[in-house]
């Protein structure tokens, strides 16, 4: 049974993960980081030790916690060396393979969420994506998912990996889209918040309708005056207007016919 946890890692997701289960009444042991700052900050919001060795690393957990970058993991496990201890990532594009050489128990704990320490999260309504070699951490890690969210699902690897890559494109792409409108207002002495009652109305929309019938705009409808209007303004950034016809013309031959 998993009671004790150790946190390799102190980032956004770890402090937000690590809080959740600390309320959901795990024994969070320790918090390993790369800074002895960043361990302890950490730490101290959820009565742990830090540590930013590896030697001062605790072996008495019954699980850790690795929340790092996808290049970092596999240095840090070699480096570790917890043959026999319980491992889980959370990662939404590392194999659950990447653990085959280190230990005989593991798996994958994958909160799909964009984090910021700054903002509160409701973990309930987080999805939590699960992985493992075996039944019983299998089991172990549905029982801590359900503890702190609604949604428990159990992925395989290839599943967890093309739903990454679609977090990429509904959420990393769609916010530097929102950056690049930020930026075409602020040039004209505009503000951001115009913008924002229609981003909130686009991400409703999606809630009740797919996606491809909730799309609007000059593309759908193929405006050819507007989208070269557009262009034309954009003229002094290339990069944009390269961004903007791409996206035109992807939307336009999805909807050609329509």
């Amino acid at each position: 049974m998993i009671k004790k946890i150790v946190f390799i890692g102190a980032g956004n997701l770890a402090t937000h993960l690590a809080l959740a289960l600390k309320k959901a009444g795990y024994h969070i042991l320790q918090v390993y980081s790369r800074t002895q700052l960043s361990a302890e900050t950490l730490a101290k919001q959820v009565d742990a030790d830090s540590c930013c060795s590896y030697e001062d690393l605790r072996r008495d957990a019954d699980l850790y916690i690795f929340a790092l970058s996808d290049k970092a993991l596999l240095p840090v496990l070699q480096a570790l060396q917890l043959k026999g201890k319980k491992l889980v990532h959370t990662a939404g594009s590392l194999p659950l393979s990447v653990f085959d050489d280190f230990t005989t128990s593991y798996g994958v704990f994958y909160p799909l969420q964009t984090f910021s320490k700054a903002r509160q999260l409701d973990f309930s309504n987080i999805p939590i994506c699960i992985e493992a070699n075996g039944s019983d951490l299998e089991s172990e890690l549905i029982e801590m998912g359900n503890r702190i969210s609604n949604s428990v699902q159990l992925l395989s690897s290839h599943q967890r990996k093309q739903l990454h890559l679609a977090a990429v494109f509904t959420c990393n792409f769609t916010n530097h889209m929102y950056h690049i409108g930020e930026e075409l207002l602020r040039e004209e002495g505009m503000d951001f918040d115009l913008l924002k009652p229609l981003i909130l109305e686009t991400a409703l929309k999606v809630q009740e309708m797919p996606a491809k019938a909730a799309q609007t705009g000059p593309a759908v409808r193929f405006d050819e005056d507007v989208i070269k209007a557009h262009e034309e303004s954009l003229k002094m950034q290339p990069d944009f207007q390269k961004l903007y016809r791409f996206v035109s013309e992807s939307i336009y031959h999805l909807h050609k016919g329509k």
